[in-house]
């Protein structure tokens, strides 16, 4: 069980309080700040996530913790029937909403608010599950797993990408030093939440990491699960089915 991380420390309201809290508040600048922060890296990272599940050819796929959308919109070029957001944050989807109207996509990607550990959709629903940089967020790890496992159709792909620590010692101080000293200040200079890029450093230590994360879900049922370090290991790339 991974130690739990909040991003405002407040013993008062659960962790999807303050996650939803944090993400409405940095909504506006989360795009922006999400590609300079990962150097724009993470554009690379989503598209070798969306070329696995496109070895099935999904008609119908779930963005976990979509967030702005970005993940969900790279999977467009998969041609989907359908691709639905969700998340928790209503500030962050309507601006995926918004980049939906404006690609004209919106029959295409919809988003839905909800709670990941109780989804709102019927067992075996999608073809496909995404997930980027949004399982550590989950206030109880297992349970949101559990959901995605349950929504996925039997043969369905998974992929998520996760923020990780590199494993080289040296590569591994230098991260900290960026992610602990340089990402939180520029964080706050942009999005003005002095706590939502602090946090980020924080969950990223907590989280359960490789082979650890992998007995996870191989406890929930996935199967053939590989990870795949990415970028001297600051990005973990999980790929299974189930």
């Amino acid at each position: 069980m991974s130690k739990t991380v909040t991003p405002y420390n407040d013993a008062t309201r659960t962790k999807k309080e303050q996650v939803e809290e944090m993400f409405d508040n940095i909504a506006h600048r989360y795009d922006f700040l999400n590609h300079l922060l990962s150097l724009g890296i993470d554009i690379t990272w989503r598209k070798k996530a969306v070329k696995f599940i496109g070895t099935i050819q999904p008609k119908k796929i779930l963005d976990v913790a979509s967030g702005t959308g970005d993940f969900a919109f790279e999977a467009l070029k998969l041609n989907p029937e359908k691709i639905t957001g969700f998340d928790l944050s209503e500030g962050m989807m309507n601006y995926g909403r918004a980049k939906a109207a404006k690609m004209n996509v919106s029959n295409i990607v919809e988003f839905v608010k909800g709670d990941s550990e109780k989804m709102p959709f019927a067992d075996n629903s999608f073809d496909a599950i995404t997930v980027g940089f949004g399982v550590r967020n989950f206030e109880n790890l297992e349970a949101g797993l559990r959901e995605m496992h349950r929504v996925t159709r039997p043969g369905g792909k998974i992929a998520i990408l996760e923020a990780s620590q590199p494993q080289n010692t040296i590569i591994r101080a230098l991260f900290g030093l960026y992610f602990g000293k340089v990402v939180p200040m520029i964080g706050r200079m942009f999005s003005k939440d002095a706590r939502a890029y602090s946090y980020l450093p924080e969950s990223v230590a907590a989280f359960p990491q490789g082979f650890d994360f992998i007995k996870i879900l191989e406890n929930i049922g996935f199967r053939n699960i590989k990870w795949q370090p990415l970028t001297f290991g600051a990005c973990a790339f999980y790929s299974m089915e189930k």
